[in-house]
C-alpha cells in the first residue's frame, strides 16, 4: 500500500536550504520514492492551515518511508534542513 509523506516546512536559512534541495533526492530515490508536490503555490480552501512551503513525497510504503527518513544515505540532508528550516512532518497511508 503506497505512503504519503507530507512536510510543511518553514525556511530560516534560504542559501543554506537550496544545499537540502540538492542532497536530498538521491536518498529519496534511492528508497523508492518521489514527489508529487515540491513547493508549489499553495492555496488554503477551507480552515486557517497555510504552510509556507509543502512538500508531498509517495513511497511504495509506510516502512519504506520510516527507513528512507532514517538512513545513512539521508542523513546529511535531514541534518542540514534542520539547521535551516523548522518541518512538520507526518506519513499517512494510501489506498
Amino acid at each position: 500500500m503506497p505512503a504519503y509523506v507530507v512536510v510543511d516546512i518553514t525556511i530560516h536559512d534560504p542559501v543554506g536550504y537550496e544545499e537540502y534541495k540538492k542532497l536530498a533526492p538521491a536518498a529519496v530515490a534511492a528508497y523508492g520514492g518521489k514527489y508529487i508536490a515540491r513547493g508549489g503555490a499553495v492555496e488554503t480552501l477551507e480552515g486557517t492551515w497555510s504552510p509556507k512551503r509543502l512538500v508531498i513525497l509517495e513511497f511504495p510504503t509506510v516502512e519504506r518511508a520510516k527507513q528512507w527518513l532514517n538512513s545513512e544515505e539521508y542523513r546529511p540532508a535531514r541534518e542540514l534542513r534542520h539547521k535551516t528550516a523548522t518541518t512538520q512532518m507526518i506519513v499517512v497511508e494510501g489506498t
